[in-house]
This record gives structure tokens, C-alpha cells and sequence, in this order.
């Protein structure tokens, strides 16, 4: 009950992770499928309509920040009409997982994902796309100025970086990435790393795509975002000269998060919830994923669309991501810290 708390009130002490709500599309369906989505229209809403394309099943999705739309079950609580939540991250699933909210998946359901990192302990959410935090650098950059890629995260707080780092500290995948960084570190050794950041002169800016255009300006040496925004912008222009790289060995700079989802216990299309939850673990829906966002498949059959390193390459560290849950804590000391000044 405490954890249920500690994540309701993060929505009222941030800007971070605010939500403004799209209105459902398909009110007038008594039996449409009723999806809160934490994933941006334009990620996922092509999906949903091929699911409804192909199995004549409506939906009615309500669109938002994770956390935010989180909060909106966690608020209505049993009287939630979600049918299905998709998030943006672990955190959140496990929110409400700790809540009871959520309902047990099937084992053929959860076996569809080839790593078990990306199910639920309970078994009662299931990654659907994985993204890995990495460093965006410019080759050029680094070799004007005799820098060589470092081995850790940590590494940042070195003089030979000073000034030369971007990231997006109001950014949410920043803010799960300490989140990982407190459960494998302890909070002292965060907040000294944050602070050290900051007197390395860090710079920062509002999200990860600004990061990857500095680097492509030769504004910044390198920048901490997740791996497919560069693909986005080589999409655009293969001949940027830009690159990624991973963290390795347990790094706590190497975390991979996902997108999942889950079955509200609420639902009274429980059925119906489920083809929704193994349409988008099929090999077309993953494909699309694995292609169109560029981010990592997480089944077995479907393949990166991307030249990026294996799961199993990066090793990301050990950690439940379903302890990546308070960001309440994260956020307030990274407020603390003064990067969000």
C-alpha cells in the first residue's frame, strides 16, 4: 500500500512526467476494447488500427505519459474501464502489479518472450519492444579532441569531459535510467554522480532528440539517450556520421527498458484483452516494432531491423525492471542535485 502511495503522489510533484489525455475515438462501441496507453499515438496507434483490421475487434485508446496514465488506473482503482494498459516502461507495470491490479498471463503468453528480464516475476505483464540506453558520439568530435569512448557511465565526471556531455534530466527515460542507477549503487553514490555531473559543466537539454542533433553539430562530444533516436535521424540522412555506443558487462549506463503490457483485473473482455496482448507479441506486430521504431523485438522469430548488438551482447545489469517504481525518490534527487535548475 505504501509503494501504491509513493507512485500516486510522483504525479503531483512533477512536471516531468505530466500527460494530456486524447479523447477515445470510438465511444459509441459498447463492446470496443478499452486501452490506456502510455505510448505516444504515433508509436503505437498504427498497431492498434492493424488490430482492428485484422480482427474486427474496436478499440477505444486513452493516450498519455506511462505515468500518468498509470496514475489514472491507480485513482480509479476498481472502477478502472481499462481493459489493457500499455506502458513505456517497467516502472509503471510495476506499480500496478503491486497494487493487484493486474491480472495473471498465461504461460504461452509470457514463453513468447525470448528473455525472461522483460516478464513479470508474478507473471502478470509482458515486454513488448525493448530500448537501450546508450552514448551517442561524433568520431570526428572525439577524435579532434583526443577522447577516447568510455568504458562506464560513470566515467563522465573525468576533467577530459567537462563540457562536452549532454543529457535530458527531466527526460523519463533519464530518470528510469538513475532509477537503475540508485538500485544498483545506493542513493549516496547517484546523487554524487549527479552532482559531479553538474560541476563537470553537463549540458542539458529538454529530450533525447535535441541531445542526438547537438552531437551531429559538433555542439557536444557525446550524449546519453535511448539507441533509436539516431536510427531516426539516419532514416532521414544515412550519411550522418554520428554513432552509438553501448555500455557493456552490467554497466549501470547499459539498462534496457521496454514497452509492455498488461490485463487490468477490472476488464470484462479479459478474452478479448488477450488476443489484443498476443497480436502485438506476433511476428507482424513485432516486425513492426522491430522496423518502424527501431527498437529491439523481443520474440525469438523477429529480428533487430537495426545494426545494433544483441540483448545478450549488452548485458544489462541484473535488476527487476519492476523495482524501477519510484521515481518519486528519483526525481526529487535529481531535483536535489540542482539539474533541473
Amino acid at each position: 500500500m505504501m509503494l501504491y502511495k509513493r507512485y500516486l503522489t510522483l504525479f503531483v510533484l512533477t512536471f516531468v512526467l505530466v500527460s494530456v489525455f486524447a479523447i477515445p475515438a470510438l465511444t459509441d462501441e459498447s463492446d470496443a476494447l478499452t486501452i490506456y496507453s502510455g505510448r505516444n499515438e504515433s508509436l503505437i496507434g498504427p498497431i492498434l488500427a492493424q488490430f482492428t483490421e485484422d480482427t474486427g475487434i474496436a478499440v477505444e485508446v486513452l493516450y498519455g505519459g506511462t505515468s500518468a496514465v498509470a496514475n489514472q488506473i491507480l485513482t480509479e482503482g476498481d472502477n478502472s474501464p481499462a481493459d489493457v494498459f500499455i506502458a513505456q516502461d517497467g516502472g509503471a507495470l510495476g506499480a500496478l502489479a503491486a497494487a493487484d491490479l493486474l491480472s495473471e498471463l498465461p504461460e504461452a503468453t509470457l514463453d513468447r518472450v525470448i528473455d525472461p528480464a522483460f516478464v513479470s516475476p508474478d507473471g502478470v505483464w509482458v515486454g513488448l519492444s525493448g530500448r537501450a540506453r546508450v552514448l551517442v558520439y561524433g568520431p570526428e568530435t572525439l577524435e579532434a579532441m583526443a577522447l577516447e569512448l568510455p568504458g562506464s557511465i560513470l566515467d563522465f565526471t573525468g576533467e577530459e569531459w567537462r563540457g562536452v556531455v549532454g543529457w535530458a534530466p527531466a527526460n523519463a527515460s533519464f530518470v528510469s535510467n538513475v532509477t537503475a542507477m540508485r538500485i544498483l549503487l545506493g542513493d549516496e553514490e547517484t546523487s554524487q554522480w549527479l552532482g559531479d555531473m553538474i560541476a563537470n559543466d553537463v549540458q542539458s537539454y529538454p529530450k533525447n532528440t535535441p541531445i542526438v542533433q547537438a552531437v551531429i553539430d559538433g555542439e557536444i562530444a557525446v550524449g546519453l539517450v535511448n539507441h533509436y533516436y539516431l536510427f531516426r535521424f539516419l532514416a532521414e540522412d544515412p550519411d550522418i556520421t554520428a554513432a552509438l555506443h553501448f555500455f557493456l558487462d552490467g554497466d549501470p549506463g547499459a539498462l534496457i527498458n521496454m514497452a509492455g503490457a498488461a490485463i487490468l483485473k477490472t476488464s470484462d473482455q479479459p478474452d478479448r484483452a488477450l488476443m489484443l496482448v498476443d497480436y502485438l507479441l506476433s511476428d507482424d506486430a513485432q516486425e513492426y516494432f522491430a522496423s518502424t521504431t527501431f527498437e529491439y523485438p523481443l520474440v525469438e522469430t523477429v529480428e533487430p531491423a537495426v545494426d545494433v548488438p544483441s540483448l545478450d551482447e549488452i548485458e544489462s545489469p541484473d535488476i527487476d525492471l519492476s523495482d524501477l517504481d519510484d521515481l518519486q525518490g528519483t526525481l526529487e534527487l535529481i531535483e536535489e542535485s540542482g539539474a533541473l535548475d
